[in-house]
């Protein structure tokens, strides 16, 4: 057990030698904080991969819908972690926007394009239910719309009454979301596929200690990202680099395990985990971030930029558009994984770009 959990043993040392030269590290000047930022973005992706495992043990002990949900959840609940940890430790305004624009943009373009890519070039056209794919777009998009768009039309005397309605709201929308995934629309997002003579992969392991190395692990993925943010932080500054440099970084991050899970699905001509992946997480990250970061920003009583910039909000409605006219059918090949992955690309040089 030692060796399979070596991931997590790692994230422990590098976590006890990081709080002990913490100051050390800092007052020795930008280069050395930023490469100490970078062991510990590694290490929190090599912890990151050890929960996805762990969720993996829980989805394959419950089935689908539940298990879709524990792995998108988690990877949640680590993006959470880590921005609650960077915006204590940053001046920018919009990293919690940027860092979820980001992860939509990774999961709807970079995670489902690029699955689509490769299964379809193994396989040409794979199947999926197209229910699932059509209600996670209406809600992705009602989602963001209502705490990412509207909010640029909010006038800043009522800020903090729509900070109240979109938390209520946005956990309304999502807990009658699960109730129906759950119960009488659970089918939406399951497939059945035909048996092909080959032995699946059965993740070993008991549903009770994966729960109780899940929960470690995200809780040493939080101290982790305490240093990594103030880090990270002090090695910036100054430099030039734009903001959305690091919320695409914590996107990323919290991103690593469905990466590996939804290529694996999609090699495997399994396109319907893929899609409760892509558009699950997607999904998720707004409904479930943005009530988290309107809290901290009532707390506060600051207000936090969430409304997208008008090339966020295009990208956006383009991802939107896309997805709905390639998902239409219940089926996808690398044409259609083509058109996204361009406009991850795309995503991409607009970000180093400053935009």
């Amino acid at each position: 057990m030692l060796k399979q959990e070596k991931n997590l043993l790692i994230g422990v040392l590098t976590a006890l030698i990081a709080f002990t030269f913490e100051h050390t590290i800092l007052e020795m000047g930008q280069a050395a904080s930023l490469i100490a930022a970078s062991v510990l973005v590694v290490a929190i992706i090599m912890v990151s991969l050890r929960v996805a495992h762990h969720a993996e043990v829980l989805a394959e002990k419950f089935g689908e819908p539940y298990g879709t949900m524990i792995l998108t959840l988690s990877a949640v609940l680590v993006e959470v972690i880590i921005l609650v940890m960077m915006l204590s430790h940053t001046s920018s305004p919009t990293l919690a926007r940027d860092t979820i624009y980001s992860a939509v943009m990774l999961d709807m373009n970079g995670i489902l394009g690029l699955a689509a890519i490769l299964g379809g070039l193994r396989y040409g056209e794979q199947p999926y239910n197209v229910d699932s794919g059509n209600t996670y777009i209406v809600m992705i998009l009602t989602g963001m719309g209502v705490s990412m768009i509207v909010p640029e039309f909010i006038p800043n005397a009522h800020w903090q009454a729509y900070s109240v309605f979109t938390i209520f709201i946005m956990l309304i929308l999502y807990g009658g979301f699960l109730r129906l995934q759950t119960t009488k629309h659970s089918y939406f997002f399951s497939y059945t596929y035909a048996e092909t003579g080959e032995t699946d992969h059965h993740r070993a392991g008991s549903a009770r200690i994966s729960g109780t190395l899940l929960v470690v692990g995200v809780v040493l993925i939080g101290a982790l990202a305490e240093v990594m943010a103030k880090t990270m932080d002090h090695g910036l500054t100054g430099t030039g680099v734009p903001p959305v440099v690091a919320a695409i970084l914590v996107a990323a991050i919290s991103a690593s395990p469905e990466i590996l899970t939804a290529l694996r699905a999609a090699l495997a001509n399994r396109m319907q985990p893929v899609v409760n992946i892509a558009l699950g997480a997607s999904l998720s990250t707004v409904i479930l971030t943005v009530p988290a970061i309107e809290i901290m920003a009532l707390i506060n009583n600051h207000p936090v930029t969430m409304a997208l910039t008008p090339v966020q909000t295009v990208m956006t409605f383009l991802t939107l558009i896309v997805a709905a006219i390639n998902l239409h059918d219940g089926e996808t090949n690398a044409i259609e994984g083509a058109t996204h992955f361009v406009l991850f690309a795309t995503f991409l040089m607009l970000s180093l770009m400053g935009l």
